[in-house]
């Protein structure tokens, strides 16, 4: 026995011994995948593989900097530093380095950021005369990044004949031959380009006759030119491992595609297959649960996990009345279980399908004085939207607000630009008024045209008029009339011409109304001061972080819990429309959400609690959403008939739920909202969390 392979597993043990041709490691959450890697790639280093002919990839640049830390503590040997371990991108960018100007690359090309691919689609769309209200330069790059991770060219955009479709093909083409003109690339076109080296046999011959080992991390999430330089470089020799997990590809969205793990052994013929599926994460209880919701997905390769943990807690379902109670109910549970020095409060995350969820979470957390930290989004009061819309109510409570009245003053457009804007600050300085006044004195306002003024007028007017309801009870009404009458759906589609992207906003937006309405229920003479107070004490001394901390409680969305664990999480708002989201469903894409909803489970270690509510405030309404598919799934039974039915109307109709099937025989069991005794077991000395 290697020492490499004491103390592994059966199936972790033949994972690491399998060193010539194909391997397909079907690594379950909390399998001990990163183990079984750096443990692999030393026992080949162990047994003579020269360490210049292994080639590891991973996808992140920390992932890549640990697998190198662990080789290098397993394995004492001078040519570690040979191996090339690191993400696809930075591979390709070497090899590019090297190579380019075999597929028309300077060496010293330069590498675009997110703010220089900003400005050169803003050009690319300048030159071809499209209007950025017409096709907003962020949605346009987002589609040509999904084009690129798919491999397509812009004529098989254009020849779909839609609109919009044309212009994206012509701004994808336009766009390039910027990035080109000016010596650069985006880090979609490094992958492409690797592919294209790689078309050159003469290239190709030498990546293969080097790296005769490759391996390759989280290969559920490859997208289309990943595949392939994986692809050609091994297909040679074949020695090629590549390890992941089918049930947590949950990165289609961005390019990510499922069926490459899926139809390895297609791939690669006479492929050996292990399946690594004993968990040493989680209690029985948690692994039973994940096990019954995932094995609803036809599209997998069948598995299922065995914990090797003792037996803990039932994972439980909790219904409660609303939003609003749900957080209370959390935040209480959190509460007592750290006082109670059951669990620090860095053991702890709350996990959520949708960026806008964890608002009422983030301000009752504040008002229990429980540490937290927001990973994986900036926080709910720091959305453009957000602001948008509380400045617009700020200066309606305010005339004299100028931070406010410039901020939204063109915003939609209204044809009041920056040089305007400008001089109205410059006439307000000098005669010692506001701006707002100096728009009500335009006529005598040398350098502003005559539009421009009646526009600026037209707007304060606007503003005006909402002002009378500001001191009455119908504080929903005038968050809702606000919105309305500024035409704030224009900015969105102004910024945003991407339908889903734009809807994702304006949840946001909707989510405002919400807050309003929840406030006049909670507080009494609640009015628009009251609640831009209230507002304002919960957004100040924001604290953000984009890593979970040992000694804060983490929030995250579950798309950033991947490759985390925590002793206790709370998974919220498993609701039909929330999880599965309503455009999955609308999009024919629940298996995926099924795989989000697995991953949530599997974060867990000790104890998992699920949290749905009755009632959910949808711009000012009360909606009554129906429990997640998914609840029923985790209690072995099949979702009722009428509700998915009831999903299907909708994904065609686009309405909102507002009844919901009695779940005493079909449903999970429902709980009350008040807290039960339970029996809790001792807490970890040390929160343990780590990736991989």
């Amino acid at each position: 026995m290697s020492k490499f392979t004491r103390g592994l597993n059966a199936e972790q043990s033949r994972a690491v011994r399998t060193t010539k041709g194909p391997l397909l490691v079907l690594a379950g959450a909390g399998t001990g995948k990163t183990r079984v890697i750096t443990h692999r790639i030393a026992h080949m280093l162990s047994r003579g593989v020269a360490p210049r002919s292994v080639l590891a990839m991973t996808f992140t640049n920390k992932a890549a900097g640990e697998m190198k830390d662990r080789i290098r503590q397993l394995v004492s040997k001078r040519g570690v530093s040979d191996l090339t371990v690191g993400t696809f991108h930075s591979f390709c960018m070497r090899s590019l380095r090297q190579y380019g100007d075999r597929v028309g690359i300077r060496k010293a090309f330069g590498i675009c950021d997110a703010d220089d691919q900003l400005v050169a689609m803003k050009r690319a769309l300048r030159e071809l005369q499209i209007p950025e209200t017409t096709l907003a330069p962020r949605a346009c790059l987002g589609q040509v990044s999904l084009l690129k991770n798919r491999m397509m060219a812009p004529d098989a955009l254009a020849s779909s004949g839609d609109d919009r479709d044309i212009d994206i093909a012509q701004a994808y083409r336009r766009y390039d031959a910027g990035l080109r003109a000016s010596g650069v690339l985006d880090f979609d076109d490094l992958l492409l380009y690797m592919v294209k080296l790689l078309d050159d046999k003469r290239t190709l011959s030498q990546f293969r006759k080097r790296f005769q080992y490759l391996l390759v991390d989280e290969y559920q999430d490859t997208n289309g030119p990943q595949y392939e330089i994986v692809k050609r470089i091994g297909g040679e020799h074949r020695n090629v491992c590549v390890v992941g997990d089918d049930d947590q590809s949950i990165y289609g969205w961005r390019g990510a595609d499922v069926s490459k793990i899926l139809n390895f052994e297609d791939d690669f013929p006479k492929a050996v297959v292990v399946r690594l599926e004993t968990n040493y994460r989680s209690t029985p209880e948690i692994i039973d649960g994940a096990n019954a919701v995932i094995r609803n997905n036809t599209s997998r390769h069948e598995k299922a996990l065995r914990a090797a943990c003792a037996s803990g807690e039932s994972i439980q379902v909790n219904s409660l009345p609303d939003e609003e109670a749900e957080a209370q109910y959390v935040v209480e549970d959190v509460l007592a279980r750290v006082r109670d020095r059951l669990v620090p409060p860095g053991d702890v995350a709350i996990l959520f399908r949708t960026a806008i969820q964890p608002r009422l979470f983030e301000l009752r957390l504040r008002e229990q004085n429980i540490p937290y930290v927001l990973v994986g989004g900036m926080s709910f009061f720091d959305r453009k939207e957000i602001k948008d819309i509380l400045s617009y109510l700020k200066l309606v409570a305010n005339p004299e607000d100028e931070l406010s009245l410039l901020r939204v003053i063109n915003t939609p457009p209204r044809g009041i630009g920056l040089t305007s804007v400008e001089t109205m600050l410059a006439v307000a300085a000098q005669r010692s008024i506001s701006v707002a006044e100096v728009i009500r004195q335009g006529d005598s306002v040398p350098g502003l045209r005559a539009a421009t003024v009646e526009s600026a007028r037209r707007f304060l007017s606007t503003i005006d008029g909402l002002r009378e309801l500001q001191d009455g009870p119908n504080l929903v009404d005038l968050v809702k009339r606000l919105i309305r009458e500024v035409r704030y759906d224009r900015e969105l589609e102004r910024a945003y011409a991407d339908p889903t992207a734009r809807a994702k906003r304006w949840e946001a937006v909707k989510e405002v109304v919400n807050m309003a309405e929840m406030h006049a229920r909670r507080r009494r003479g609640a009015n628009l001061g009251t609640f831009l107070d209230d507002v304002a004490l919960s957004a100040s001394d924001e604290e953000e972080g984009d890593e979970p901390s040992d000694d804060k409680l983490t929030l995250m969305t579950l798309h950033s819990a991947k490759g985390l664990e925590f002793g206790e999480v709370y998974l919220v708002g498993v609701e039909e429309g929330l999880l599965p989201h309503l455009r999955s469903i609308q999009d024919g894409a629940v298996e995926e959400e099924r795989r989000l909803a697995y991953v949530g489970i599997t974060r867990a270690k000790r104890r998992l609690t699920i949290t749905y509510a009755k009632s959910r405030g949808r711009f000012g309404q009360r909606v009554t959403p129906l429990p997640s598919r998914f609840l029923y799934e985790l209690h072995g039974k099949q979702a009722p008939t009428a509700l998915l039915e009831r999903s299907q109307a909708e994904a065609v109709g686009g309405s909102s739920p507002t009844t919901s099937p009695t779940p005493a025989k079909k449903g999970p069991t429902s709980r009350r909202s008040k807290k039960k005794a339970v029996k809790r077991p001792s807490a970890a000395k040390q929160p343990a969390r780590k990736r991989g």
